[in-house]
Formats: C-alpha cells, structure tokens, sequence
C-alpha cells in the first residue's frame, strides 16, 4: 500500500501518517524531514527531490508519505500512490492544533521535523495556517488531483472521518 497524505499546515498529516505508518507496518517519510535543515535552513529542491525519489526507489513494496511540497517528486507520488489522503480542516482547527502542537513541543524538535528546527509559531506560519496555505491557486491544484484521481482521492474535514478512515484502512478483513 502507497499512501500519499496531504493537506493544510495543522491538520494532522504527520500524526496520520506516523499512525498508518505503525499500523500497516509501512515506512514513512515526513517532507518537513527532508525540507527542513538545522536553524530552520530550506534544504535545495533539487537535493530534497533526490531524497524523495530515493525513498520511493526503496520502497516499491509501499510506504506512507506526508507533506504538499511540489518540488519533491509530486507527480510521482501522486501517480504511485494507492491512496490521497486528503486532510482539509477549517481554520480554526489548524490554528489551535498549531499553537497546541507548539506548547506541548516547547523547545524540542518533533521527531517529523528536520532535526535542529525546534518548534516555533511566529506571524508568518499563522498567516499561513489562517490565510496563505489556503490561496486559490492552493484549493486549485486539489481540485486538479481529485479530478486526475477520482478513484483513490479520500477528502477527510474533521477528526471524527480520520478516525474512522483510520479504521477502515487498518482493520483486518473477516
């Protein structure tokens, strides 16, 4: 099973992916991993494209991927993935995930973050949360995929549908 999971800043990609990663005993890659250098230094698209590919090569068998970034071999994921996992939470909910992940993160680095990059919220990210990860052009390229790929594009809104996708994708068949 390939499973891409994509979605708004705070809405649960990285906790979503880390659960079917350990329940379908799949490997998973964090995108904020590769992106993100110590001091919070952008890693080149070119070298993070290449880590990316790399980890797909690897894996054929399967794997769980999370993050949106579009330099970092997105055609293919999204091409190879089984499943496009959706995670489209309002506002509000990302916001508060946010400063809730940031307070409980006080000072350390989440492990799906590039090491040395310790969790911070400043005025720039809340804009993105609150306005800018949500431009037009953002909903567009959604839009796009889930007409490309009608058949294995899953939109989840709200906890209570990643939960139960969460089950669905992780019980055993009778």
């Amino acid at each position: 099973m390939k499973i891409s999971v994509i979605g708004y800043s705070g809405s649960g990609k990285s906790t979503l992916a880390q659960k079917l990663g350990e329940r379908l005993s799949l490997p998973v890659l964090h995108q904020d991993s590769v992106h993100w250098l110590p001091g919070w230094r952008e890693r080149d698209p070119a070298e993070s494209d290449g880590i990316v590919n790399a980890f797909l090569d690897a894996h054929p068998e399967g794997w769980i991927i999370d993050g949106n970034y579009r330099k970092m071999a997105y055609a293919r994921r999204m091409a190879e993935a089984d499943k496009i996992v959706c995670l489209e939470f309002s506002r509000l909910t990302c916001l508060y995930r946010v400063i809730k992940r940031w307070l409980t993160n006080w000072g350390k680095t989440r492990p799906d973050m590039g090491e040395g990059c310790t969790e911070k919220v400043d005025w720039a990210f809340v804009r993105w949360v609150l306005r800018d990860g949500r431009s037009p052009a953002i909903r567009q390229r959604r839009r796009a995929l889930r007409e490309q790929y009608p058949e294995k594009y899953v939109l989840l809104t709200r906890q209570k549908d990643v939960d139960r996708f969460l089950r669905e994708m992780t019980e055993k068949p009778s």
